[in-house]
């Protein structure tokens, strides 16, 4: 359940990016590489231990976006609590 849960709110994150958000190239770039992240971790969750630094990156992406994209920032929120729930 947790599990399919992250992928709803990952799917959230990938529309929000997909409807022209005004982000810079570097911005866009992070929450790719950041969503990859979550999607490797997903894809191996029962195969191998969590990956920690996960969390601290989405977290980091909660503050960098908290003031400027807050729609964005409070599926981020969202996604670490999911993560948070699947023990990662």
């Amino acid at each position: 359940m947790p599990a399919s849960r992250l992928q709803q709110q990952l799917d959230e994150l990938r529309e929000q990016l997909s409807q022209d958000t005004p982000l810079s190239m570097e911005e866009r770039a992070q929450l790719d590489a950041l969503t990859q992240e979550i999607e490797l971790q997903l894809a191996r969750e029962a195969a191998t231990a969590p990956d920690e630094t996960l969390v601290d990156g989405v977290n980091l992406a909660v503050e960098r976006f908290e003031v400027s994209h807050p729609t964005l920032a409070s599926t981020l929120r969202n996604i670490v609590q999911s993560l948070a729930n699947m023990g990662i």
